[in-house]
């Protein structure tokens, strides 16, 4: 692997994971135990905020939905990850090539770890079911991290694991905006938005990548001599 890249780094739901639109239906449960009722301009605001804030710890996007109100946000988000283990467990699929990719890194002697806004529990469950325990070196959550994106800790994280120094040995990639701006705010030198999930070229562009893929599938070729 070219430009003397050693971690790359990848976001797992609509990256590496097919979405589906699992995470909107998820919210929009937590959001209607949460009292937001579909159709009213609440929700229209909330349901907003949960676009433009895809790839951020969703525990983080509750807590900026309900200000001041911990006990609301801590049940919206329980709600979500419950709605999204049900959902998971009937549609849970890699993103076409995403193992190849993965796999051939390794391969080529770069490491490969996941970063994700999901819960321990969550995250742990959707490795299980995927059966990738063995496919990559290493996954950061946000509990790991400290914060979640757009900031880079998670990445920030993954490197310190693995003793890079130089961030511009780490190439990142994910398909929203938020993960593109931590991305960027970590230095690495491949910052890659994908195509397969929540953010269009135009969201990815504007929040800094180097590159915009079709999918993850395509990453190898890019840090490749």
């Amino acid at each position: 692997m070219g430009g003397g890249i050693e971690l790359v780094v990848l976001d797992m739901a609509g990256t590496t994971v097919r979405d589906d639109g699992l995470v909107e239906q998820s919210f929009d449960s937590a959001l209607d135990a949460a009292g937001v009722r579909a159709g009213t301009a609440e929700h229209q605001r909330a349901q907003r905020y949960v676009w433009e804030t895809m790839g951020q710890s969703k525990g983080e996007v509750f807590d900026a939905l309900f200000p001041g109100e911990p006990d609301r946000a801590r049940r919206a988000n329980a709600v979500f990850e419950r709605r999204y283990d049900e959902l998971m467990a009937h549609s849970c699929e890699p993103i076409d090539g995403a193992e190849k990719a993965m796999s051939s890194l390794r391969d080529a002697g770069v490491r490969v770890c996941l970063t994700t806004g999901f819960a321990r529990g969550t995250r742990d469950r959707l490795l299980e079911r995927l059966g990738w325990r063995e496919l990559v070196d290493l996954v950061v959550g946000v509990e790991d991290a400290g914060r979640g994106r757009p900031h880079p800790d998670m990445i920030q994280t993954a490197a310190r694991h693995f003793g890079v120094v130089d961030p511009r040995r780490v190439a990142v990639a994910g398909d929203t905006g938020y993960d593109v701006l931590a991305g960027v705010r970590s230095g690495a030198s491949v910052v890659a938005g994908v195509l397969t999930g929540a953010h269009d070229a135009r969201a990815l562009t504007e929040r800094g990548a180097t590159h915009v893929l079709e999918s993850v599938a395509d990453l190898p070729a890019v840090v490749q001599d």
